[in-house]
């Protein structure tokens, strides 16, 4: 089982020297992946631009994206993916996600009314057409193309396409759909219950998802603090069943155990994300660094 951590700026991205520092600080320091997160009306880097602004920057560095396909055109977003890896040499990870359905973004994205699980599950067997090389006709609910191919494919083939949420129907399309899952704001044994969920699902498809294909995002602070305890004010009030310590390691130690027990869960991919702003990237990844790449396999 390969296990790998990625790390996730957040809004930091929009300052170009700091998003650069954390760039070139993740290929030499053994992280695996950079990953963003798309979020439309929201100030953090569009993954297709902060990506390739990574993929010309190093050269082992994976790149992973949380990408909101509501709102952009399929065939278009298709040749973007593909031609992302191929200019990084086959590093792009990808997961699609429906956003956060933020105030005004349904309106802003053209998808009021709109089911956006069911648009994505529309959209996955396009992509997957047009990046093996095929013609692709489909007049659906969502999308239509009227006969066309992809003038190029990706480097990885197949390109893999993950999945996040944690609802039932999120679970099970992702079981149904996709090749791996990304998950977030789940405790240690609700994320061993939804990679079960989403391996049942996938069993009832007559597909398989690999073991080593289940992910988390985990938000972390090095040290308490003001910000640190609003965020578990909310984790309280929103999931007043569950310690916030369960979605929000405080510390070092905090941060490993928790890992360790999601890995015990079957879970291998996680993405790690400052709830504090980070001043000095060398610094945070010095200190992600010597929390956790020794448990990277």
């Amino acid at each position: 089982m390969k296990i790998r951590f990625a790390v996730a700026p957040g809004a930091a991205t929009t300052d170009p020297t700091g998003y650069a520092e954390l760039i070139d600080g993740l290929e030499t320091t053994g992280f695996d992946t950079v990953w963003l997160s798309d979020v439309p009306l929201g100030p953090s880097l569009d993954p297709m631009v902060g990506l390739a602004f990574a993929a010309a920057r190093t050269t082992r560095l994976k790149l992973g994206a949380n990408v909101v396909p509501i709102g952009r055109n399929p065939f278009v977003l298709a040749k973007e993916l593909a031609q992302l890896d191929v200019m990084s040499g086959g590093r792009l990870l990808l997961s699609l996600v429906p956003g956060i359905d933020a105030p005004g973004e349904r309106e802003t994205l053209g998808a009021v009314g709109v089911d956006r699980g069911a648009a994505i599950e529309e959209l996955v067997p396009l992509l997957r057409a047009w990046w093996a090389g095929e013609v692709v006709e489909h007049h659906g609910p969502r999308f239509s193309s009227p006969g066309v191919a992809l003038p190029g494919r990706p480097r990885q083939d197949p390109l893999e396409i993950w999945m996040g949420g944690t609802g039932p129907a999120a679970l099970a399309r992702a079981g149904r759909c996709a090749d791996g899952w990304l998950g977030a704001a789940l405790t240690p044994t609700e994320a061993a219950d939804a990679r079960a969920t989403i391996r049942s699902s996938a069993d009832a498809a007559g597909r398989a998802v690999p073991d080593d294909h289940f992910g988390l995002s985990i938000p972390y602070s090095r040290t308490p603090g003001a910000l640190v305890e609003t965020t578990s004010g909310r984790l309280r009030r929103h999931r007043p069943a569950v310690e916030p310590g369960e979605l929000l390691p405080v510390g070092a130690a905090a941060l490993r155990d928790l890992v360790r027990r999601h890995v015990d869960g079957g879970l291998t991919k996680f993405v790690v994300r400052s709830v504090t702003p980070v001043e000095a990237w060398s610094e945070e990844l010095s200190w992600l660094g010597d929390t956790l790449l020794d448990l990277q396999t």
